[in-house]
């Protein structure tokens, strides 16, 4: 699965990483980027890059984290949907139409898993070597409130783990390079077999890891140190949940 991930790019890095060129989706990376995130967790606001509605430019939106089907009858089914399974997008409800014509871009700068061995679970921070961003592929809903207001959310599609995470977990984030990114958002539909290669697996080695502290495990934890290395912990139990 992928339930924490940072953000803490310079507005212009992002704004390349997203290929955003109006004036309103720089001011909005520029907002963003004006407090780094180094423990973004499940059912906070993130931001997504989506079609534009012109089908040229792209949008960059809020989006609440975990995904509110436009059926629902309450919002809280979306502490269920941080995640959704590349394998099965076009047979969950939930996500198959979605998948049609609701795909988004999730930019981020790192990732973490947890490795549980011998009872001890032990937090691992994921990045690119080169420390720049990367893209994750996602799905976006709206959902009406009772309130009458819209309810924006979006999941972060998982892939089996390339040889560097499947040490640590079964499951990685679908990482798509810039010309992946391109295809994802296009208008065009996409066949059975190009899902599946859009969303396999990102290689290793373009990637890096490194063990970190107990930190990240609180929510209510933001800062640097989350995602700081730490080979030697001394009190091994404050890596429980």
């Amino acid at each position: 699965m992928c339930g924490r991930f940072t953000l803490a790019l310079p507005a212009d890095a992002l704004a390349r990483l997203l290929d955003l060129n109006r004036d309103l989706d720089r001011e909005l990376a520029d907002e963003a980027v004006s407090r780094p995130r180094f423990n973004i967790a499940p059912g906070q606001d993130i931001l997504a890059a989506v079609r534009g509605r012109s089908g040229g430019d792209r949008d960059l939106l809020r989006f609440n984290w975990g995904l509110v089907p436009s059926w629902a009858k309450v919002s809280s089914i979306g502490n269920r949907m941080i995640n959704a399974r590349a394998e099965t997008l076009a047979e969950k409800p939930a996500f198959r139409e979605a998948l049609v014509s609701r795909r988004c871009l999730i930019p981020a700068d790192g990732f973490y898993e947890w490795k549980r061995s011998a009872g001890r679970v032990r937090p691992w921070y994921f990045r690119m070597k080169d420390a720049g961003g990367f893209t994750m592929a996602g799905l976006w809903e709206r959902w009406r409130k009772p309130d009458g207001g819209d309810l924006d959310s979006c999941t972060i599609i998982t892939t089996v783990a390339n040889r560097l995470i499947g040490e640590i977990h079964p499951r990685m984030p679908a990482i798509l390079d810039r010309d992946a990114g391109a295809q994802w958002l296009s208008p065009d539909p996409l066949s059975a077999d190009r899902v599946r290669d859009l969303l396999g697996p990102f290689d290793p080695e373009k990637m890096t890891a490194d063990p970190v502290g107990p930190r990240v495990n609180d929510v209510g934890v933001d800062d640097p140190d989350c995602r700081r290395p730490a080979p030697e912990i001394v009190d091994p139990q404050r890596e429980l949940f």
